[in-house]
C-alpha cells in the first residue's frame, strides 16, 4: 500500500510540515506502508488546458504519474481568501477522474482564520466526491497559531493528526481486502 501526501502549494512551509506529520504517523501505525511526499513547490506544472492528460510532458507528466501510482492520499492545502490555492486546483484539473476512483483521501488544511475549516467541507469534499473517492470522516484544520518555530505545538492538533492517520490506513486496508 502506498499513501501519497500532497502539499498543494508553492508558498510557505506549514502545509508541507502538516502533511509530513500525517505521513510520519502513518509509518508509526504500519511500517510496511510506503509513504511519499509530493511537494508541488518542487515541480513546474503546466496549467490544465483540457487536453488528454497522457499528452503532458516534463514535470506535469511526472506529477500525474506520481498521483496515479498511489493507493490513497493525504491532501494538504493552505487556505487563501477562503479557498484552496490555484496550484492545488490545477492539480485536480490535471488528474484523470479514474485515478482517484475508490481510493481514500484524508484532508489537512492550514489557515489564519478559524472559520476557514469550512473550506474542507464546502470545496474539498465535493471534489473528492467528483473523483468517486472515499473521504476519511475526520480532517485536520491547523491554525497558524498552532505552529511555533515551524513545528506543530498543539497537542489537540497532534491528536487529530494521529486520528486521521489511523482512519486513512484502516479505510484503505478495508478497501483493498
Amino acid at each position: 500500500m502506498k499513501i501519497l501526501g500532497i502539499s498543494g502549494t508553492i508558498v510557505g512551509s506549514k502545509t508541507k510540515i502538516t502533511v509530513e506529520k500525517v505521513l510520519e504517523d502513518v509509518k508509526e501505525i504500519d511500517s510496511n506502508i510506503e509513504v511519499e511526499l509530493l511537494d508541488l513547490k518542487k515541480y513546474d506544472l503546466q496549467f490544465c488546458d483540457g487536453r488528454d492528460p497522457k499528452t503532458y510532458m516534463g514535470d506535469t507528466k511526472k506529477v500525474i504519474d506520481i498521483v496515479s501510482s498511489a493507493d490513497s492520499y493525504i491532501i494538504g492545502t493552505p487556505i487563501f481568501h477562503g479557498t484552496m490555492p490555484g496550484t492545488l486546483k490545477n492539480l485536480f484539473d490535471l488528474i484523470p477522474v479514474e485515478v482517484m476512483n475508490n481510493k481514500v483521501i484524508g484532508f489537512v488544511a492550514v489557515g489564519g482564520n478559524y472559520q476557514h475549516y469550512l473550506m474542507i467541507e464546502n470545496q474539498l469534499k465535493p471534489i473528492a466526491g467528483y473523483f468517486k473517492s472515499f473521504v476519511a470522516p475526520n480532517y485536520v484544520f491547523v491554525h497558524n497559531d498552532n505552529f511555533q518555530d515551524n513545528k506543530i505545538v498543539s497537542n489537540d492538533i497532534l491528536e487529530e493528526i494521529a486520528r486521521l492517520s489511523k482512519e486513512v490506513v484502516m479505510m484503505q486496508k478495508v478497501i483493498t481486502k
